[in-house]
């Protein structure tokens, strides 16, 4: 028992202080190669931070329980705009001013809309992945082409004409920003892994440790990152993680699941998880809407709210456990 409490407590500490690295050197190589942060905030952390569900996801698959790896990327997708950008905007309110963001939501929003429709019939079929897969190729090719195209974007000229700081060489940016990646996936495999160990011991089922546990578990890299983020000002990092993690699971991680094997939706899949999940994406979307003159955002009462309703949902599902 104190193994495991040790194991949690250290494995939480190292979660932050890699988190902070990975969000240092990040934002280094995006001033060093005059790229957005928007993109290395989807792109590099989004995507990046989504290799735990990805690990879990395939290994699931591959061990045939396709409905846990179906289920934990959308209960990842759920966990991160519900939980992380409600603590995000706790700490820090979170203000998007970039046109390339509302170009980026949309996108989310329409993936999560395409996700939906493609399991109305209860079944992901080979097919299914195919598709999301091959969206998944043209998204990152379209990124690329947007990073190098270097298009002017408010965010972007903000950050021009901020005064000019010591930057860290982008050979240097990138070692930093490995090692604070790899540390990460490590970390939250270890908090997982010790709270899921202090959970059996005092007799939570395997059924509300699934729910919990693992779907937060495997977002405390995204969450540790964002507030890192968060505390440096880097806003549109911390919600470019979350988009970028969001497209990641719901393309990549269903995807290659998929892939490997179809997988039979539940009807309390689609009408429970899959509803939330589009009901916070488009929340996300109507918050990061300008209205009369103001930036869009997501204040101190929005994040509460996106709190309370993770909240009530996982309430409702352990209730339905009992």
């Amino acid at each position: 028992m104190l193994l495991f409490i040790t194991a949690l407590i250290s494995g939480l500490a190292l979660l932050l202080w890699s988190a902070d690295r990975f969000v240092e050197g990040s934002v280094s190589l995006a001033k060093n190669l005059n790229v957005s942060p928007l993109m290395i905030g989807m792109v590099i952390i989004g995507f990046g931070t989504s290799a735990p569900e990805l690990v879990v996801s395939v290994l699931a698959s591959l061990n045939g329980s396709p409905g846990i790896a179906l289920g934990n990327a959308y209960g990842s997708n759920i966990a991160n705009i519900a939980v992380i950008l409600g603590i995000t905007a706790l700490i820090s309110p979170i203000v998007i001013h970039s046109s390339v963001l509302r170009r980026e939501l949309p996108i989310l929003l329409t993936v999560t809309a395409l996700s939906i429709f493609l399991v109305v019939d209860l079944n992901l079929s080979r097919l299914d992945a195919i598709i999301l897969l091959i969206l998944f190729i043209l998204f990152i090719g379209g990124m690329i082409g947007e990073a190098l195209k270097k298009d002017k974007d408010s965010l972007t000229e903000d950050y021009k004409t901020e005064p000019a700081e010591q930057v860290a060489p982008t050979r240097f940016a990138i070692q930093t920003l490995v090692f604070g990646l790899v540390l990460l996936i490590v970390s939250s495999r270890v908090v997982v892994w010790s709270a899921v160990e202090i959970a059996q011991i005092f007799g939570i089922s395997d059924m509300v440790i699934g729910l919990t546990i693992v779907a937060i578990g495997t977002s405390l890299p995204e969450l540790a990152s964002s507030v890192a983020a968060a505390r440096k000002n880097a806003h549109e990092i911390a919600v470019g993680n979350i988009i970028g993690s969001n497209l990641f699971n719901s393309l990549m991680v269903v995807g290659l699941s998929g892939l490997i094997g179809p997988t039979v939706v539940s009807q309390q899949t689609l009408m429970r998880d899959m509803t939330v999940m589009g009901l916070l994406t488009v929340l996300l979307f109507i918050f990061a809407l300008r209205f009369k003159g103001k930036e869009g955002g997501i204040n101190r009462s929005q994040g509460f709210f996106l709190l309370l309703i993770y909240a009530l949902y996982i309430a409702y599902i352990i209730y339905g456990a009992i």
